[in-house]
């Protein structure tokens, strides 16, 4: 096949304009095309009003590619690279199968490609399955009643189900598009295959990790949910087995500890056990909302409906630390990712419409462990939950606290909404986020919103609002492993955001392949990201 590359069209053009340019490009005609494949499909809003919609493609003609490439001269025409993965199948199994603890995005794949290999893994994940999970999640939106069991952070798919189902990573590795490709095979829409920002959407995640689920079962293995690990069995410095809460201890010699970034009082046994663990760099700061409407003004310069709901990512660098945006949810909202009682979290989601009024993001700064007041490799998780009770306490509950941007840059109390209403549920209590979060978070956000307001208009509108705390944006804990992805416990894989090793779904996957691929041994396990 013949890739293009750099195609622009207006956002209004249709599926005939593409194939068209791409027979003008190459000199040949239209009817010469015998296959069109979209590769890659990404926004250009530099010239605003004048939004272009930016194409990869991959053409099969009639004739000789090499000839046509010769003749039409086009410097944005080349041979389509082919770059190819394939799982390992048919490995024999040990005596005793795998174990995968925790069911996110690594444990997710990391048992996917152990079952098609011929594991047949067990899968402990301690939250529910997607369904129940589901309900519970609602039932926390709507009464603030916490099951700290089954939430937005733990149960089928990790916290990734419960977010906008961003599918970007910034890893460049042949496993991405294979993962992409099993989404799609569960359910997401083709789409996710080329956009360059692509989403599923929390609605359809909820279909797409079952589906993926029943693929692992299929496949000879087995999930149990509502199966917490709290102890492992250890021999000489090697793993034997796990202890879960219900007293059961089962046999494994070999697991993938994939636990995601809020199991704490796992992190905490981990410690106890003398898994090697270091504090790692993170950040934590407040949710920012926005009326969709002038975010897409603000990007795409006027209204335009064949255009998708606009985002943004925005970073702003400062004498001690950096001020970003993480986790934009264009037509999202708000939501309560609490998991432990008497603690309050905020996070982002969208469906996959996108089609909510406001826009939200986590507005972020970066801390370090020399900023942490615990010392310890768990010392930013204990920041993080003194800031998490204290905005318990300022809210009465589960409530938020929140707070317009003009008057936090005022230092002035908020007493009610502007032109912009919060989304979260259930419900916020406006006040002074200075007298709730540190000034290690506070000083920063305001030193860079007026910044950060000059790189894309109206951010720091008075009107938006700051939803606190966000921190979970990220493991503040790295569980240490070696070249062979093993911990100093033999036997034992720590992967995934949990373990420190990723930042998100896609490169949360692909870290649990590669763990995968490691106990699976061979040519595989020897790649790296």
């Amino acid at each position: 096949m013949i890739r293009l590359r750099e195609i622009a069209l207006p956002p209004e053009h249709n599926a005939h304009q593409l194939q068209f340019e791409a027979a003008r490009m190459l000199r040949i005609s239209n009817s010469k095309i015998r296959k069109l494949q979209i590769v890659r499909r990404s926004i250009d809003a530099r010239k605003k009003p004048d939004v272009k919609i930016i194409y990869t493609i991959d053409v099969a003609v009639e004739g000789s590619e090499k000839q046509i490439l010769k003749q039409c001269g086009c410097k944005r025409a080349a041979p389509a690279p082919v770059r190819f993965y394939a799982p390992p199948k048919g490995i024999r199994p040990p005596a005793q199968r795998p174990v995968v603890i925790g069911f996110g995005p690594a444990g997710m794949f990391a048992a996917l490609i152990l079952a098609q290999a011929g594991w047949k893994p067990l899968v402990l994940e301690r939250g529910e399955d997607a369904v129940s999970r589901h309900e519970k999640v609602e039932a926390f939106f709507q009464t603030g009643r916490l099951d700290t069991a089954s939430n937005v952070q733990f149960g089928e798919g990790g916290a990734g189900t419960f977010s906008d189902g961003k599918l970007n990573t910034g890893v460049n590795n042949p496993r991405i598009g294979w993962v992409l490709e099993q989404f799609v095979k569960a359910g997401a829409g083709e789409d996710i295959l080329y956009d360059a920002k692509p989403h599923v959407g929390t609605d359809v995640l909820l279909t797409v990790v079952q589906n993926l689920r029943r693929r692992i079962q299929d496949l000879g293995g087995e999930i149990r949910f509502r199966t917490q690990v709290t102890g492992l069995c250890l021999e000489e410095g090697r793993l034997t087995g796990v202890k879960t809460a219900a007293g059961e201890v089962i046999p494994c010699g070999q697991a993938v500890l994939a636990i995601g970034h809020s199991a704490r009082d796992t992190f905490q046994m981990l410690e106890a056990a003398g898994v090697p663990m270091e504090p790692k760099p993170f950040a934590m700061g407040v949710r920012i909302e926005h009326s969709q409407s002038s975010v897409d003004l603000a990007q795409y310069g006027r209204e335009n409906p064949a255009l998708p709901p606009a985002d943004y990512k925005l970073v702003e660098h400062l004498a001690d630390a950096a001020v970003y945006t993480f986790c934009m949810c264009p037509g999202g909202y708000v939501v309560a990712a609490a998991s432990e009682e008497g603690r309050v979290v905020t996070n982002g989601m969208s469906t996959s419409r996108r089609d909510g009024e406001n826009a939200n993001a986590a507005l972020l700064v970066t801390v370090n462990p020399r900023d942490f007041p615990y010392e310890g490799p768990l010392g930013g998780m204990y920041w993080q939950r003194d800031i998490e009770e204290q905005a318990f306490q300022a809210g009465g509950g589960y409530r938020a606290p929140a707070q317009r941007v003009g008057d936090f840059l005022n230092r002035r109390p908020s007493t009610e909404a502007g032109g912009v209403k919060p989304t979260y549920r259930p419900g916020v209590v406006w006040c002074d986020l200075h007298q709730v979060l540190p000034e290690a978070l506070t000083a920063p956000i305001e030193e860079a919103l007026p910044r950060l307001g000059k790189k894309l208009q109206g951010f720091d509108h008075p009107d938006a609002v700051l939803t606190a705390p966000e921190t979970r944006s990220s493991s503040p804990v790295r569980i240490l492993r070696d070249e062979s992805r093993q911990s100093a416990i033999l036997g034992l894989y720590p992967a995934g955001e949990g373990a420190g090793y990723a930042g998100g779904i896609m490169s949360a996957a692909v870290d649990g392949i590669l763990t995968a691929e490691a106990i699976l041994g061979g040519a595989y396990g020897r790649e790296t990201n």
